[in-house]
């Protein structure tokens, strides 16, 4: 959803209330795509004090996510608070966190596409005492028991086994 600024533009000093669904089917954070349970909720407020405008709001929306350990699909509340800042104005020692304004319009839902992105767990998991897979069959251990020899040797190290433990 594009925002249109130009009447904020206007006043020294400004503020709009937003409350916005972004109706998508996902989004994609660079490795895999992610699709969403629920439309994303936002819902906040853009000041504006001279050049300078401020994204304040809430972000809530589930998303369907992938086990990092089993592999299987789970859903994930999301429940996010995002501040960003923008400006019109190029300035020479403006730090990295502003965000330029083009064309008078803020890309409110990739703002917070991106927030969703940065906020999503490296290791996402379906739950925290996830068991995974069997390294040698594939079986999903925290639905079944595998009947597989777990034989955690690391082979460069094998022959110190039989130093210590001779049957």
């Amino acid at each position: 959803m594009e925002l249109n600024i130009s009447e904020l533009l206007k006043e020294k000093k400004a503020e709009r209330k937003l409350d916005l669904i972004i109706q998508e089917d996902g989004l994609y954070d660079g490795m895999e795509y992610i699709k969403l349970l629920r439309p994303i909720s936002f819902v906040g407020i853009l000041s504006k004090v001279e050049n300078d405008f401020t994204l304040k709001g809430k972000v809530q929306g589930v998303l369907e996510l992938i086990c990092s350990r089993c592999i299987e699909k789970f859903s994930y509340g999301l429940d996010i608070t995002i501040v960003e800042k923008f400006t019109n104005v190029y300035k020479e020692n403006e730090d990295d966190e502003t965000i330029f304004i083009e064309d008078n319009v803020i890309d409110i839902s990739q703002v917070v596409q991106n927030n969703i992105i940065l906020t999503l767990p490296i290791k996402r998991l379906c739950k925290q005492n996830c068991k995974g897979l069997c390294q040698q069959c594939g079986t999903n251990l925290n639905k079944f028991k595998c009947q597989c020899k777990n034989h955690d040797i690391d082979l460069r190290l094998a022959k110190l086994k039989d130093m210590f433990f001779t049957d």
